[in-house]
């Protein structure tokens, strides 16, 4: 069988994200083959963020008592022009930042404001099944006008977000997301806890998003809907306020559909703490590319020159030229009060359980076939086995185990406690971050090589050929989605789930 989708490799077929303000560098997006330009905006001290905000007037929202009426609205995320029309939690993207303390129950009443329905899913959260968020799984999507309540406990402090589970291919590219923190009951002492919310969107001349490509069989089968400008909390030239010589705190997300972000934060002394919201145990040197696929979070702590003022840039360096994703500019008094060196900086671990028994482990294995250049020649789907070119005439252009979509049945059903090994294997040309509700697990082997002391994580980035295993104890009943946080190959079949039965 040939592949799905023959394509050129030259810059016609790849989408570039917007690069270098102030380079005067063009964007190219073969899909509508228009060029976007972006400036640098200089000077002045606008988009400001304080400890618990994104920006200056945006402040974290406690729980309980927050309604979250997703609805459409208008967000300036470009530098110049017009506003972009966009869906919004609360008119603002991102949406309303939650924040509690570990172990504290969140409420959140979700009003449909939208033409569509919604659901609203809260991404790294192991929570009770119910409230996962999951529309056709968990339960029914919200309708236009409906009503659901949301409640549950956080059992694990860290960073985390929130977005929908209904269209989500459509209703993220939109704008719909935002970020929730629960907060340590000792947390480590900073003087800047900041946000550092990363989106790419695919933006016309007239800074709209483009919404005659959502839903393009190009995007599902190929790397998913990657943009061609990138914000930070919302904003195109991202502008954090600090005093010299502060330690922060900068919670990293990548929200973005499916582009896989790297960043480099220069020459500043940091540690990472966390990823996806769980303690490592010994906090790493980002480098000059700290990688988050879409889904994926990293606690970061640094620390700024002093005394005097100055400016430091974060790149995003994932092209071939790197671009200006935010700057933390200091001022004012320094920040004089001695502190632990970074080494010594380190997060009091979560109540993950982590006792495997790999002896006894369930074993599945979840090959991942398809895509562009792939060579899937055809996959069930809906019980029903289609060859490849029917299976794309139905949106469907990857399948896990031989089975595009949501199946019927469960890609394993184990009882609650034991030790669960997804055996992941990449049989395509493209990178897949693999997300799994409702539980954390570790990478136990890649490539065939055994590997320990790998951090928690909910979402995994397997890349094209890879062969990954984890490992996590079923510990939280209920039936679980897994699947792939590229939205469009969810969409487009990369998505399945695994039941822990009660006993």
């Amino acid at each position: 069988q040939g592949p799905l989708l023959m394509v050129s490799q030259n810059l016609d077929d790849v989408v570039e994200l917007g690069r270098g303000p102030g380079s005067g560098r063009k964007v190219k997006l073969s899909i509508k083959s228009f060029r976007v330009s972006r400036r640098q905006v200089l000077g002045g001290l606008a988009g400001a963020v304080a400890v618990g905000a994104f920006r200056q007037g945006f402040a974290a929202i406690p729980s309980p008592a927050l309604v979250l009426r997703p609805s459409p609205g208008r967000s300036m995320l470009a530098d110049s022009g017009e506003p972009t029309a966009v869906w919004s939690y609360g008119d603002t993207v991102p949406g309303p930042l939650i924040r509690v303390r570990q172990g504290e129950r969140v409420n959140v009443r979700l009003e449909n404001g939208l033409s569509q329905p919604t659901s609203v899913h809260w991404h790294g959260i192991r929570i009770e099944n119910s409230m996962d968020g999951v529309a056709g799984m968990t339960q029914d999507p919200v309708p236009p006008g409906g009503e659901f309540d949301y409640s549950f406990v956080v059992p694990d402090a860290g960073t985390y977000w929130y977005h929908p589970h209904f269209r989500s291919w459509e209703q993220l590219a939109r704008g719909l997301y935002g970020v929730l923190i629960v907060d340590e009951a000792d947390p480590p002492k900073v003087d800047h806890d900041l946000v550092f919310c990363a989106d790419d969107w695919r933006l016309t001349k007239n800074n709209q998003i483009d919404a005659q490509s959502f839903g393009q069989l190009h995007d599902w089968a190929h790397a998913g809907r990657l943009g061609n400008w990138l914000t930070v909390n919302g904003q195109t030239d991202m502008e954090y306020s600090a005093r010299p010589g502060a330690r922060v705190r900068l919670r990293m997300l990548n929200v973005a559909n499916a582009r896989i972000l790297a960043f480099n934060l220069g020459s500043l002394p940091a540690r990472v703490v966390a990823i996806d919201g769980q303690p490592i145990v010994s906090p790493a040197e980002p480098g000059n590319r700290l990688i988050l696929a879409p889904g994926q979070r990293a606690d970061v702590i640094l620390d700024l020159p002093g005394p005097g003022p100055g400016t430091y840039v974060i790149q995003e360096v994932s092209g071939a030229e790197p671009i200006e994703a935010a700057r933390i500019v200091t001022q004012g008094v320094a920040v004089a009060a001695p502190r632990p060196v970074l080494d010594a900086v380190a997060l009091l671990p979560n109540p993950v359980p982590g006792n495997f028994e790999l002896e006894d482990a369930v074993v599945v294995p979840l090959r991942m076939e398809g895509g562009a250049m792939g060579r899937m020649e055809g996959a069930t789907y809906k019980g029903a086995y289609y060859g490849i070119r029917d299976l794309v005439g139905k949106n469907q252009a990857w399948a896990f185990n031989g089975v595009a979509g949501l199946p019927e049945k469960p890609l394993a059903s184990v009882t609650r406690g034991r030790t669960v090994v997804v055996d992941m294997i990449n049989d395509t040309r493209w990178p897949h971050a693999m997300h799994l509700h409702g539980h954390h697990f570790r990478v136990i082997a890649r490539n065939g090589k055994a590997i320990s002391g790998t951090p928690w994580r909910d979402t995994e980035l397997v890349d094209a050929g890879e062969r990954v295993r984890i490992a996590f104890v079923a510990d939280n009943p209920g039936k679980w989605v897994f699947h792939c946080h590229m939205l469009e190959h969810q969409a487009a079949g990369m998505i399945t789930w695994l039941e822990v039965d009660d006993g």
